[in-house]
């Protein structure tokens, strides 16, 4: 066993064969690409995991934990066709405020960004246009640092003198992600972006898995077109047909994220997007299987 995330789908089987053996299906055929992505991933992780006297059981004990949450509001969504959670202040008050909540939900979508080929895929999206979109120097700004990964590609890639700044109304969230980047050049604020000045420019942001989240998402795209102005760019993630614990905007198909998009005053780049199941756009769209969604978007001009 040369890589941890084979340890980790083991470690899976013992305690879920069947959901190990969908793991290892779905990633079948893509481990030589995503087994040694995920190494370093991991291997800060496992670091992180240490330093606060946890072992990986513990993040795969999380990583089970949602799984079940998932199933069941997937049940729910497709017997009422719409999320469970209506508004943000009881998402809040039931997930983000409660700490035994979201350490395991945190956790849980820490191994769920290698273990789910779709979510790797908008990763590498990410990596490979990141620095077309970024100029020469500028400042970098994450909104919803979650899980890390995508501030280390961030780190990686863009040039030493950026400045790098990370907002996240959760506490649980910041201190996952800081344990995981470990990376002193990143500024972390509990801070919901709407109290970020509009004179805070930035030259680029990225937003991933949010828009889900919120009521309103046309109000954080407008806020965020703002901060970018006319020559900044973002990246942005979303899911379509993905109900979650704490998911409250339901996008029924990649149109609904266009329009919302156009709406806030966001062009579109360019985009991907990834069914989670390896099966045909007309089948995913018939069985509302997750369609993950990315873009790279600028003010419109």
């Amino acid at each position: 066993m040369g890589f941890i995330i084979e340890e980790i789908i083991e470690k899976i089987g013992l305690k879920n064969p069947e959901h190990a053996a969908k793991l290892s299906k779905n990633l079948a055929g893509l481990e030589a690409e995503i087994y040694p992505a995920s190494e370093s991933f991991f291997q800060k992780y496992y670091a992180y995991l240490e330093k606060e006297g946890k072992t990986i059981d513990f993040g795969i004990d999380c990583y089970l934990h949602m799984c079940d949450d998932m199933l069941i509001q997937r049940h729910k969504f497709i017997e009422t066709g719409k999320y469970t959670s209506t508004s943000f202040d009881e998402v809040e008050k039931r997930v983000y405020g409660n700490e035994a909540i979201m350490t395991y939900h945190m956790h849980g979508l820490v191994l769920g960004q290698f273990l789910w080929f779709e979510q790797f895929e908008r990763f590498k999206f990410f990596k490979e246009n990141l620095i077309k979109y970024f100029p020469s120097q500028g400042k970098y700004l994450e909104i919803g640092g979650g899980h890390g990964l995508y501030m280390l590609g961030a780190l990686e890639l863009l040039p030493t003198d950026t400045v790098f700044d990370l907002v996240d109304i959760s506490q649980s969230s910041i201190n996952l992600a800081k344990g995981v980047i470990d990376n002193s050049k990143v500024n972390y604020t509990l801070k919901n972006v709407f109290d970020i000045s509009d004179e805070d420019k930035y030259d680029f942001f990225t937003m991933g898995e949010v828009l889900e989240h919120l009521e309103d998402p046309i109000a954080i795209l407008k806020k965020l077109a703002n901060l970018i102005g006319k020559t900044g760019k973002g990246y942005i993630t979303t899911p379509i047909n993905s109900p979650m614990i704490d998911h409250i905007y339901l996008f029924n198909n990649e149109t609904d994220i266009r329009e919302v998009f156009d709406k806030a005053g966001l062009s579109i780049l360019t985009e991907k997007i990834v069914i989670s199941e390896h099966i045909s756009p007309k089948l995913a769209n018939k069985f509302k299987v997750p369609i993950m969604y990315a873009a790279f978007v600028e003010q419109k001009k």
